[in-house]
């Protein structure tokens, strides 16, 4: 495609040093991908950027991070908006599309200490932050006596919250930490069938308008195929189930050959039950797969559970 003198592609981002890698991150490909394209960022502050006292699941959840940015790109300030998949909300606003999925980094959460320690070395009682109902709930499964505690802010913030001593252990998504140089600080990476990730975490997502041809002819040729279709089975997963950041779900897919498995959770806040299971189908529709896990999850009985939440 010849993009010279065209008008320059420009990304929404927010503000944070990790959105601002990952937007840094695609601007990189898009050029090496069309040697002719000029690419600028828009940083943007977000409602959950601004609110930072109180745990996401009673301000809104983790779609205070993009609507700014959604915004933008309805009112054409802007042609792509780049997310971390994890917090993009399962509908999205008419007109607007995930244009393409990176490729996937490690999907795992990590566990960071002062010194190095696996989770069941923690000691009794250990102060643990994080402000993932997901993570606690799993967290607590394994280890009913820690002390859960809200960790918000970005990746430093909460590094220097760990430092000085605030909490014995935090946990924070390997991709993030990988991407930010800062794998060194992992102490432990949590097994997914110890701590199921997110959906779709560690995966990077573009989203543009529907009817845009030129930014969807630029964009679509960085999708990664396999972890699309990974990324699409555990959201369709999370839809089904009216997943939001209230909610404690996990899932993770994964592709063996033509088989698509994916494993699906949905959780009490203190950890007192999971309902956990597994699906395997082919990769033509994995959509399709994800409701029927969600379909097997809510007749296990996590349908007055995740309505419990809801009402509360």
């Amino acid at each position: 495609m010849n993009t010279r003198q065209a008008a320059p592609l420009r990304i929404a981002t927010r503000k944070s040093q990790l959105a601002l890698w990952q937007a840094e991150h695609v601007a990189s490909l898009l050029r090496r991908a069309h040697a002719d394209l000029e690419v600028e960022l828009v940083p943007m502050v977000t409602q959950g950027d601004r609110i930072q006292d109180r745990p996401l699941a009673a301000i809104g959840g983790k779609g205070l991070f993009i609507k700014e940015l959604e915004v933008a790109l309805e009112e054409q300030r802007a042609d792509i908006a780049v997310h971390s998949m994890k917090d993009l909300p399962g509908d999205l606003p008419e007109g607007l599309i995930i244009a393409a999925v990176l490729e996937r980094a490690d999907a795992r959460d990590a566990l960071l200490t002062a010194t190095p320690q696996r989770l069941e070395e923690l000691p009794p009682g250990a102060r643990v932050g994080t402000s993932s109902l997901r993570r606690q709930a799993q967290l607590l499964a394994l280890r009913p006596d820690l002390r859960i505690e809200t960790l918000r802010g970005n990746v430093d913030t909460r590094l220097r919250r760990l430092d000085a001593g605030d909490m014995d252990a935090i946990v924070l998504a390997c991709a993030g930490l990988i991407r930010l140089g800062l794998e060194s600080r992992i102490g432990a990476r949590l097994d997914p069938k110890m701590c199921l990730p997110a959906v779709a975490q560690g995966a990077i997502g573009i989203e543009c308008r529907a009817g845009d041809t030129r930014t969807l002819g630029l964009v679509t040729e960085l999708n990664h195929p396999t972890t699309r279709t990974a990324v699409d089975a555990e959201r369709a997963f999370a839809h089904r189930l009216g997943g939001s950041c209230q909610s404690p779900i996990a899932a993770h897919a994964r592709l063996e050959g033509q088989c698509l498995i994916l494993d699906g959770l949905v959780a009490e806040p203190d950890g007192s039950r999971l309902l956990r299971d597994t699906l395997s189908g082919g990769v033509a529709d994995p959509t399709a797969l994800g409701r029927q896990l969600a379909e097997r999850i809510l007749a296990a009985g996590a349908g007055p559970l995740l309505e419990r939440l809801r009402a509360g």
